[in-house]
């Protein structure tokens, strides 16, 4: 391809046999020539040819065609950079206003193809190149570069999965594919399942509830939501009315109200066989009284069954 710039005249010159028989014909017919029609003693063309006279006009035109080609080599690699190769820089990691100010220095283009937003990362840093780092390339390649987005990205509420009702640790997981966070803010007694997602709120702002959800509220990535999940236990239940059971019935109507039944204290003797009745019970019954999931009711018992109860 380089050896198109080269001139008719050139391409004559670097044939080494033409070259040859110019300088050869070139001494004849425009040195010997001219003085043998000057000289009266007609010298002979074989004593010419090894005479110093001779010997002079071929080294001279030797020398200037040697010298033209070598000019005309330094020429063309001057300007066709004949040959030339660079090592490609490695631009990842770097900022891309310096990354083209090294490209310039270096003949090379840098071009734009892509932006991704990563949460924590600047805009303007290039996070792929190509060709790659250390890839020998010719100046004036072109490098193409991705790099990361200047501002911050949101998403809007809308556009969020469904996350009232479903368990934190799936929706989380879902979240994070986004680039959001997830917390737990808050736990709350449900009587359904656990660890499910009740409320989510961000900066401050309840978003999402069983009420519904505020779509046109804009997320940004890299940003917390904090979730109020369920749980079985830490609500508030009212005491039940444990008169006149035996004390296994107590027992199932306490776990079926998350209570733990504790002490039995026996009024009066009885056989160890025996049935025995509640017949009191601390907290005791108003039917208002409400205590914490998880807590313990005492009951006292007597195998008499209270003349009360039907």
């Amino acid at each position: 391809m380089e050896g198109r710039h080269f001139c008719p005249a050139l391409c004559f010159l670097i044939d080494t046999p033409l070259l040859l028989s110019g300088i050869f014909y070139y001494c004849i017919f425009a040195v010997y020539i001219p003085n043998m029609s000057n000289n009266s003693s007609q010298e002979s063309l074989k004593q010419y040819l090894t005479s110093k006279t001779f010997l002079k006009q071929v080294l001279f035109i030797a020398a200037c065609v040697i010298g033209l080609l070598l000019l005309t080599q330094l020429w063309l690699r001057f300007y066709t950079h004949h040959g030339q190769k660079i090592v490609l820089p490695a631009f990842v990691g770097m900022e891309i206003d310096k990354a083209r100010e090294i490209a310039d220095d270096k003949s090379f283009e840098i071009i734009v193809n892509d932006s991704v937003f990563i949460v924590g990362k600047k805009g303007g840093l290039i996070t792929d190149q190509n060709p790659k780092a250390t890839t020998q390339v010719k100046e004036g390649r072109k490098v193409y570069v991705t790099i990361t987005k200047f501002g911050t990205e949101t998403v809007r509420v809308a556009d969020l999965p469904t996350m009232y009702g479903n368990a934190f640790d799936q929706k989380k997981t879902e979240l994070k594919y986004r680039d959001i966070e997830c917390v737990i803010k808050d736990y709350v007694y449900d009587p359904g399942e656990p660890n499910h997602i009740l409320e989510v709120w961000y900066n401050g702002e309840l978003i999402m509830s069983r009420d519904g959800r505020k779509d046109e509220i804009e997320i940004k990535k890299g940003g917390t939501l904090e979730c109020v999940v369920s749980r079985r236990d830490g609500g508030d239940v009212t005491v039940p009315d444990l008169r006149c059971l035996t004390v296994e019935e107590a027992r199932f109507m306490l776990e079926s109200s998350k209570l733990q039944l504790g002490d039995i204290a026996k009024k009066v003797t009885a056989e160890p066989d025996a049935v025995l009745y509640v017949v009191s019970q601390s907290p005791s019954y108003d039917g208002i009284t409400n205590i914490k999931m998880g807590e313990k009711v005492s009951i006292g018992v007597s195998p008499v069954k209270p003349a009360d109860c039907q």
